[in-house]
């Protein structure tokens, strides 16, 4: 119970103390294994594979494949990835290193705004810290209202809908249930479009030669999904769109592609590590990749598209391979957070 729990006036002497009213911000990503080795990435692909909302294909017909073939082979291969961008002097992934660098600048940010009020926290959708534990601690800490805030700038079932997901189960079990809000997706918001041309416009400002396209690579889905009627697609292009229009750049100096495909179906096109290959083979020698669905950066950014993605381009002909940074922590992507967080506090806070 924490130190400000009081018995409330006129309450009789054996009434529990109740701590003091406030109100939780819960920024959610979506999670990393503790370690790199066999048993605790398996854990961790168990977690995530078996997640409807990210293989929605049957139990009885998906599971006997991941617990035998995936979960058998993947942890080996996924560890080794991991194990290339582990941040060893953390003991943790870089998720996990710059989640917790954006809830620091965001809880400086907030509490110059509101004070001590606003708890601010965060919790992993798959993984620890979980979300149910980050829930339970902000209910004992006196958070009678909670703003769950998942980190994905554009909305798909995979991501926000299964993060929230886990946030309603988690408020299932408490017995004073605080009031809840979700923040939507901020994909055309103007202040996270503004932090996405100012990171572009410092990669090249540093730069000798300008590259001849700017690759906007998202993560993929399965096309199905789109045509079932998420949003995800649509949102990303509007994106890339906007981003467009801040730089005042001409169509043909960016462009939208889909990475991280799994599995037989199709996906999302065009595939980043296809289409790059194709821009070196038309004469884009000089390519920039940046990934405006990630809000930090990740195995999927320092690992799958600066290796995999520019050992592609580079096989293919091209000479300069720039990836952009997620805008992780960047003053810009923090000013951006707390503005929507803001005004999604709006009513419960002045």
């Amino acid at each position: 119970m924490p130190n400000d729990a009081v018995r409330p006036a006129h309450a009789p002497q054996n009434h529990p103390a109740i701590p003091r009213e406030r109100v939780g911000v819960l920024v959610a990503n979506l999670g990393t294994p503790d370690g790199t080795s066999y048993w605790p990435m398996r854990r961790y692909l168990n977690e995530f594979l078996s997640d409807k909302r990210v293989i929605d294909y049957p139990a009885w017909k998906w599971q006997p494949i991941l617990q035998t073939v995936i979960l058998g082979k993947r942890p080996f291969t996924s560890g080794k990835a991991y194990e290339s961008i582990w941040n060893h002097e953390a003991g943790e992934s870089p998720l996990m290193t710059i989640t917790k660098q954006q809830v620091a600048k965001l809880k400086s940010v907030l509490a110059e705004r509101y004070g001590e009020v606003v708890m601010v926290d965060y919790c992993m959708r798959y993984g620890n810290p979980s979300t149910k534990s980050k829930v339970r601690a902000m209910v004992e800490a006196g958070c009678t209202k909670i703003l769950f805030c998942p980190l994905y700038p554009q909305y798909a079932g995979a991501t926000i809908a299964t993060a929230n997901d886990q946030f309603f189960r988690a408020l299932m079990e408490e017995k004073w249930q605080p009031a809840s809000r979700t923040l939507p997706a901020y994909f055309d918001d103007p202040a996270y479009i503004d932090a996405l041309a100012q990171s572009v416009e410092r990669a090249y400002a540093k730069l000798d030669e300008q590259p001849d396209i700017l690759v906007c690579s998202y993560h993929g889905l399965p096309y199905r999904y789109l045509t079932e009627g998420d949003p995800y697609h649509c949102q990303c292009v509007k994106t890339t769109r906007l981003l467009k229009e801040r730089l005042g750049w001409a169509d043909d100096r960016i462009t939208t592609t889909f990475q991280s495909r799994f599995g037989p179906e199709e996906w999302l096109k065009p595939y980043t590590v296809e289409e790059v290959a194709e821009l070196a083979k038309r004469g884009k020698k000089r390519i920039a990749v940046m990934a405006p669905a990630f809000s930090a950066d990740c195995i999927e950014t320092l690992e799958e598209i600066n290796e995999e993605i520019r050992e592609s381009f580079e096989h293919a002909g091209g000479e300069s391979f720039t990836y952009i940074p997620c805008l992780n922590d960047d003053d810009a992507h923090i000013a951006a957070l707390a503005g929507r967080i803001e005004a999604n506090l709006a009513g419960w806070l002045d």
